[in-house]
C-alpha cells in the first residue's frame, strides 16, 4: 500500500454500521481525539439508537440510515466504516464497504461460517482496503507483553499453553441464556462469539508455529427445563421471594439491584434504551432478560474445550467455562524448556515467570497503558485497537502495531470453525498445510 500519509488537519472520517454498545464504543475514540478521528455518518434500524448517535457527533441528517444498504447506494463519503452489526450480519455489508473503497474495522467475530469469513478476506485484499478485526485481546498490554517475554527466550521453547476463559456465571446468562448470543440460529455458537480470540491469542503467542490438529468437546449444562427449580415462575418478577432468593441467576439482582447501585452502564443499558427503574422493571416484566434462564431458547454450548497440536509437537489447551466467578479475566499457564509463565488477566494483570536455571520467579504487573477514563474496556485493550486502526487508515498501510489483519484472523477463525466441526462430529480434525480443512 501507498505510505502517503493524510494531511494532519485532516481527521480519519468514519462511518458505524450498526450503532450498539460496540459501535458506540469505538466511536467514543472521535470524542476524545477530534483532531484524529471523526464520525460522519451512521447506520442502524433502531431509531433511539441511530438518533442519539446522530446527536452525540453532530451527524447531518443526510448521513443518517436505517440500512447499511443506503450507505452502499451513495458515494464514497468517509474514509473508513466500522461494523458492529449482529454476528450473522457481517459478511454482507462488510464486502460491499469493501468494494466501495472502505477501510474497515469489523467486529468479531469475523463471521459464522468458514466461507464467508474466507470470502471478506479475500474481497479485501483485492480491494486493497485496511482491515483489522476486533481481536481486542492481541491489543492488551498483557497479551503483548507475554509474546515478548516468549520472543525473548525467557521460557525457553514453548512446550504447551493452557488458556481459561472464565466467562462468569452472571455474564453467561446475561447474553448467552437470555441474551443476544443465546441461540445458534440467532447468533452464532458460543465458542466462536465469546472466544474466537482466545484461540487467536494461542495462535498469536505461537508464533510461527502452525496448527496440525484440533479437536473439542462441550455441552450445555444446568440451562435446561429439567434443571428449573420446583415452584418456580416463568419470569424472575412473579418468582415467588423464597426461590428467587436463591437463584444465583436472578434478574432481579443482575439488573435491578444494579440500577438501584446507580450502576447505569452495561449490562444494565444493554435491556432498555432509557436505564432507570421504571424502565429497567418494565423490560424485565415483559422483555427477554426477565426471563427464568431455564425456559429460554438458548441452544449454545455452557463449557467447552479444544485441543491443539502443533507443527512442531506443541500442544495447546483453551478451556471456556459458564460457570465461574471471575468474569473474562483469563488465566494462562505457559510450559516452557526453560521455565514457565503464569498469567493472572484480571483488573490488574499479573505475569509471573520462573526460570528453571536460576530457579528464580520474576514479576510483571502489565498496566492498561490506555488514558485514563479512554475506551477502558478490555483491560484499555478497546483503546489500543481503535487507535492503531486510525493510525493504519492514516498512513494507508498497516504499521506493525495493527495485529489482527486479515490473514491472521482468518487462521485462527478457521481453528475455531475446525474445533466445532470436532465437537458436533466427534472426531479429530486435521488441518492442512494451507491451514484449511474440508
Amino acid at each position: 500500500m501507498s505510505s502517503k500519509t493524510k494531511s494532519d488537519s485532516e481527521p480519519i472520517t468514519a462511518i458505524v454500521i450498526g450503532a450498539g454498545n460496540r459501535g458506540q464504543g469505538y466511536a467514543q475514540y472521535a470524542l476524545n481525539y477530534p483532531e484524529k478521528f471523526q464520525m460522519v455518518g451512521v447506520a442502524e434500524p433502531r431509531q433511539f439508537y441511530r438518533n442519539t448517535f446522530k446527536k452525540k457527533y453532530d451527524i447531518l441528517d443526510s448521513n443518517c440510515f436505517e440500512d447499511w444498504k443506503d450507505v452502499d447506494a451513495r458515494e464514497k463519503f468517509a474514509d473508513c466504516v466500522i461494523i458492529t452489526t449482529g454476528d450473522k450480519l457481517h459478511k454482507d455489508p462488510a464486502i460491499a464497504m469493501a468494494k466501495k473503497g472502505y477501510h474497515i474495522l469489523l467486529e468479531k467475530p469475523m463471521a459464522v461460517t468458514k466461507e464467508d469469513c474466507e470470502a471478506i478476506t479475500a474481497t479485501c485484499k483485492e480491494n486493497n482496503v485496511i482491515l483489522a478485526v476486533c481481536h481486542v485481546l492481541r491489543y492488551t498490554p498483557w497479551a503483548k507483553k507475554v509474546r515478548s517475554l516468549i520472543d525473548s527466550g525467557a521460557i525457553g521453547d514453548v512446550v504447551n499453553i493452557n488458556h481459561t476463559e472464565p466467562v462468569g456465571f452472571w455474564h453467561f446468562a446475561h447474553a448467552f441464556v437470555r441474551g443476544n448470543w443465546r441461540n445458534e440460529d440467532v447468533a452464532s455458537f458460543s465458542l466462536l462469539a465469546k472466544c474466537c480470540h482466545d484461540i487467536d491469542l494461542i495462535c498469536y503467542w505461537m508464533g510461527d508455529k502452525k496448527c496440525k490438529k484440533v479437536s473439542s468437546f462441550g455441552n450445555l449444562m444446568h440451562f435446561k427445563p429439567e434443571d428449573k427449580p420446583k415452584g418456580a415462575a416463568s419470569r424472575c418478577m412473579d418468582c415467588p421471594t423464597d426461590i428467587e432468593s436463591e437463584c444465583p441467576y436472578s434478574a432481579k439482582r443482575l439488573y435491578i439491584e444494579r440500577i438501584k447501585q446507580g450502576n447505569s452502564g452495561w449490562p444494565v443499558n444493554v435491556i432498555t434504551e432509557v436505564p432507570d427503574i421504571e424502565s429497567v422493571t418494565e423490560a424485565l416484566t415483559n422483555g427477554p432478560y426477565g426471563r427464568c434462564v431455564y425456559e429460554c431458547d438458548n441452544d449454545v454450548m455452557s463449557h467447552q474445550v479444544v485441543n491443539m497440536e502443533f507443527g512442531q509437537g506443541q500442544t495447546a489447551t483453551m478451556t471456556m467455562v459458564a460457570f465461574t466467578q471471575r468474569t473474562c479475566g483469563r488465566e494462562v499457564i505457559i510450559y516452557g524448556t526453560k521455565g514457565e509463565m503464569r498469567v493472572n488477566a484480571g483488573v490488574t494483570p499479573t505475569i509471573t515467570v520462573f526460570d528453571f536455571v536460576k530457579e528464580k520467579m520474576s514479576t510483571f504487573n502489565v498496566p492498561s497503558e490506555a488514558p485514563p477514563g479512554v475506551l477502558s474496556g478490555h483491560g484499555g485493550a478497546d483503546y489500543h485497537l481503535i487507535d492503531s486502526f486510525v493510525t493504519a487508515v492514516a498512513v494507508k498501510q498497516f504499521p506493525q502495531d495493527v495485529l489482527t489483519g486479515p490473514d491472521d484472523t482468518l487462521a485462527s477463525h478457521i481453528l475455531v470453525f475446525a474445533a466445532e466441526k470436532s465437537r458436533k462430529e466427534e472426531t479429530v480434525v486435521h488441518l492442512k498445510p494451507d491451514g484449511t480443512f474440508d
